[in-house]
């Protein structure tokens, strides 16, 4: 589908990958971005930009009841940017209690299919659209330093096969975004290279105008793949080690 005079809404829009998207969206000439943001004044930096494009939402993807204002309040929308994220850097077994993979699943997973659910019939009515999920490299590949993370992406790649088969019906794309290191906040604590929201937001919008199921967006996604494909036990050894390293060195 074409980005000119689309109306898109990104969830976790105010920081990082979200911005990144908002602003993509604009350039392309995207006629309305809606900016969900869990408090809504992180926004003002978007909406000052583009005031009569630009409209902040409160959106905390782990509240239902938000979720469904956002989508009564947003009737116009025709691209859905599911990139709200959590992620708490615990072990599963080795983390106190399990609050963190329940918040992460609330967030990564739960969150993004209650958007898909609120949205479904506004696409419909708009004419198909696309929903863009942002996920991980980490959803690839089971990243035991993500103990949380990794499996809420996990299951949120398996959630966007199963979307994408139940909206073929109404026309609506579905892709996936295969993220591996990106410079936002939620990677301060990851070595090594890491990639410009940009250039994933770029990459995202690709998607969407190529119809494209998933992508992987950068190098890291990229590696990840070719190594899972060509020795998977090798892999799973090798992330099993960063078990006893200082840093993570993987993951959105």
């Amino acid at each position: 589908m074409e980005i000119k005079d689309c109306v898109a809404i990104v969830t976790g829009g105010n920081r990082g990958i979200g911005e990144a998207f908002v602003r993509a969206f604009l350039a392309a000439g995207a006629r309305r971005v809606y900016v969900g943001s869990r408090n809504i004044k992180n926004a003002d930096h978007l909406v000052a930009e583009a005031p009569d494009r630009v409209v902040a939402l409160a959106l905390d993807v782990s509240k239902p009841e938000q979720i469904i204002a956002a989508a009564k309040d947003c009737p116009d929308v025709s691209v859905v940017v599911n990139n709200a994220g959590a992620f708490n850097n615990k072990r599963l077994i080795g983390a106190p209690d399990i609050s963190a993979a329940r918040e992460e699943m609330e967030v990564n997973y739960f969150g993004l299919l209650n958007m898909c659910r609120a949205f479904a019939p506004i696409l419909k009515n708009n004419g198909g659209g696309a929903i863009v999920n942002v996920l991980s490299a980490g959803g690839i590949v089971a990243a035991p330093v993500m103990g949380g993370y990794s499996p809420s992406k996990f299951a949120a790649r398996a959630a966007t096969t199963c979307i994408r088969a139940e909206f073929a019906a109404q026309k609506t794309q579905v892709s996936a975004l295969i993220v591996g290191s990106v410079d936002t906040r939620m990677a301060t604590h990851v070595a090594g290279a890491k990639e410009k929201p940009e250039d994933i937001a770029r990459v995202g919008l690709s998607a969407i105008k190529r119809s494209i199921d998933e992508i992987d967006t950068d190098r890291m996604a990229v590696e990840v793949r070719a190594n899972l494909a060509r020795d998977p036990k090798a892999l799973e050894r090798a992330m099993a080690r960063m078990l006893d390293a200082p840093e993570i060195s993987t993951g959105r």
